[in-house]
């Protein structure tokens, strides 16, 4: 898989040939027309894409090769991690179990919570021209020896998180391993490693009035767009950093605060591209100045994508992801749930971060996760809320389609993480 195309060169048959000048000639003409089919197999071959059947581009059969490529592949492979396909693989996933993590959040465990179609576990993500490193969690655990790894944003970020967790909570003895939550900031330890992994819950990276961790259902939210210092002073001193934002930006307007919380000079209401910006800025602005670059590993998670529009992936009118068990196989696929102008947006903050020597790597998963209707937890998870009778008679108005189940998709993001931070 992945690699690059076998050339093939026409062969001409030629009769028996004389000294004689017309015959020179011919063969001249035959040996020149040789060489411009080379050239152009050649050509195609090297600057070229494999093929791809654009019905069902991502369900195949065919299973993990025993020769898998352990480092991140090199840059003559022409290798894009985020561009690929989704391979059916029972054999070498999950890579972890839903009942062995201990630290398994209740709102993404949804075989606990009644789930009995258990596919989306299987489904390993394939590039087209390479392969992911095959994830090690006693080497991931040594890369991050004497080191702070923080995930700073929403939900999305924490799921993930919760699956660096799961990915390596296994192999670590009970007395070994803690977990504590100081207020926004959640912290898992590897003690022999001295390692650790922590969430800090920031949904819109900048301060806002839903920075409580807990009691953050605020549908009247007001953003302080220019303000960063009161979260990033938590995560400062980090070694890895992973950030994302975006769920909580997905309405037409937001509104803005000018002054402090405490003494409000304005607040008015702004679209949610340009208050997007604003936030992205003061966020770039704070990496430039606080961060040490020299020492430090920077991501930026790309979109999670929601899928609550049946009609957009062909299914009947009117539903979302409720009672769906098989992924999107339209190659290409992108719904409404991704908001490709916020993704531009953030492409040329990490650019200009780029042009000052910033370097921030982007996590592209919004494309991947297209794909994959099925994998979230519908309405398998915890409700924290007793659910009415109306929606107990129609299921599908609570459906969770925004979060993923574990194990899961975020379990890929991980693994494109693993790979840019074993890269040497």
């Amino acid at each position: 898989m992945g690699k690059p195309l076998e050339h093939h060169v026409l062969q001409e048959t030629v009769g028996k040939t004389t000294w004689g000048m017309r015959s020179s000639f011919q063969w001249l003409a035959i040996v020149l027309i040789a060489v411009a089919v080379i050239g152009i197999v050649f050509s195609a071959g090297e600057g070229g894409r494999l093929p791809e059947d654009r019905t069902k581009a991502l369900a195949t059969s065919d299973h993990r090769s025993n020769n898998d490529v352990d480092d991140v592949p090199s840059s003559s492979r022409r290798c894009d991690l985020f561009s690929g396909r989704w391979v059916f693989d029972d054999l070498n996933y999950p890579l972890y179990r839903e009942k062995e993590c201990s630290f398994m959040s209740d709102q993404l465990a949804c075989q606990k919570f009644g789930r009995k179609d258990l596919s989306y576990q299987f489904w390993r993500w394939q590039p087209h021209h390479c392969d992911l490193p095959r994830f090690n969690n006693t080497a991931l655990l040594e890369r991050l020896r004497n080191r702070r790894l923080v995930f700073v944003g929403d939900s999305i970020n924490r799921g993930q998180w919760v699956s660096t967790v799961c990915l390596v909570d296994k192999i670590i003895p009970p007395s070994l391993k803690s977990m504590n939550t100081n207020g926004s900031l959640t912290s898992f330890k590897a003690i022999e490693y001295n390692a650790s992994i922590e969430f800090y819950w920031a949904p819109l990276l900048v301060e806002s009035n839903s920075d409580d961790p807990v009691k953050h259902r605020l549908p009247d939210r007001i953003v302080r767009v220019g303000s960063i210092e009161k979260h990033a002073r938590h995560w400062t001193n980090a070694d890895i950093l992973v950030f994302n934002s975006y769920l909580w930006w997905i309405r037409p307007t937001l509104k803005v605060l000018r002054g402090t919380f405490e003494s409000p000079d304005e607040i008015y209401e702004m679209e949610k591209l340009q208050s997007y910006e604003m936030a992205l800025k003061t966020w770039s602005d704070w990496i430039e100045i606080h961060v040490n670059h020299s020492n430090r590993k920077l991501f930026w998670v790309s979109m999670s994508p929601t899928h609550e529009r049946s009609e957009e992936w062909g299914a009947t009118p009117g539903l979302n992801c409720y009672n769906e068990t098989e992924p999107i196989f339209r190659y290409g696929y992108g719904g409404s749930g991704s908001d490709r102008n916020m993704m531009q947006l953030v492409e040329r903050t990490i650019g200009g971060l780029k042009t000052k020597g910033i370097n921030v790597q982007l996590l592209n998963i919004t494309q991947l996760s297209e794909y994959r209707k099925e994998a979230h937890p519908s309405i398998y998870r915890k409700q924290w809320e007793p659910l009415t009778q109306e929606q107990l008679s129609s299921p599908g108005t609570y459906a969770d389609c925004f979060h993923w189940c574990l194990p899961g998709v975020p379990d890929t993001w991980n693994q494109l993480l693993y790979a840019y931070l074993m890269a040497r």
